[in-house]
């Protein structure tokens, strides 16, 4: 069973220091603090749900995004997203630490998709291009098949040619993508959801 959070109350700090003359928090660093966990809970509420299933959520936060999520309506969702702060605010400081470290393993191998994905792209538009490309590309990967290659090029170019369905179009750029995978550690596969759809109309069926 997972632990519920305790929504910790607001207090006013009036000075700097308390009656025994210790320092402590000034207004101005609890209202940061404050507003980085705020921005901590909208991130986990617009966070792809497969990633959400990943960061380790309390139970009663977990309900909160999850009814952040859900709801539409501008000032409910507005009210339901305060609500999420506030039980942010009632973590302890290692499950928002946590939190941190999740969010940014999740962000980090997203930005490592993205800049392959664009690399595949790339290296599929300098392929249909130009046949030296192909050189090139067989002199890095030597496992690929060069007649496989040329084969998805040639009927690349002429579906282009012919206003047909980018059926080859999307297999060389999953050949391309298996050729030069690395193991495991592809991080299109390790972000296993699609990419985002401004960057290319066919990368969706692309990364299947």
């Amino acid at each position: 069973m997972k632990r519920k959070t305790r929504i910790q109350p607001m207090t006013d700090v009036a000075a700097d220091q308390d009656d025994n003359g210790y320092d402590r928090p000034s207004k101005s660093q609890l209202k940061r603090e404050m507003t980085a966990l705020q921005e901590l809970g909208i991130a986990l509420v617009d966070l792809p749900k497969d990633a959400l299933k990943r960061m380790p959520m309390t139970e009663d936060l977990a309900d909160a995004v999850h009814e952040a999520r859900r709801i539409t309506d501008h000032e409910g969702k507005r009210r339901q997203l305060q609500y999420v702060g506030r039980m942010m605010r009632g973590l302890r400081e290692d499950e928002v630490a946590a939190l941190r470290t999740a969010l940014d393993e999740h962000r980090g191998v997203n930005k490592a998709a993205t800049a392959r994905l664009h690399w595949i792209e790339r290296t599929r538009e300098k392929l249909l291009a130009d046949d030296a490309a192909l050189t090139a590309f067989i002199r890095e990967h030597p496992a690929a098949d060069p007649q496989e290659a040329r084969t998805l090029i040639r009927n690349a170019r002429r579906e282009q040619q012919q206003g047909r369905p980018p059926k080859y179009f999307r297999e060389l750029f999953q050949w391309i993508k298996d050729m030069s995978r690395q193991g495991a550690d592809d991080p299109l596969d390790a972000a296993n959801q699609r990419p985002h759809a401004d960057l290319d109309e066919d990368s969706e069926d692309d990364e299947a």
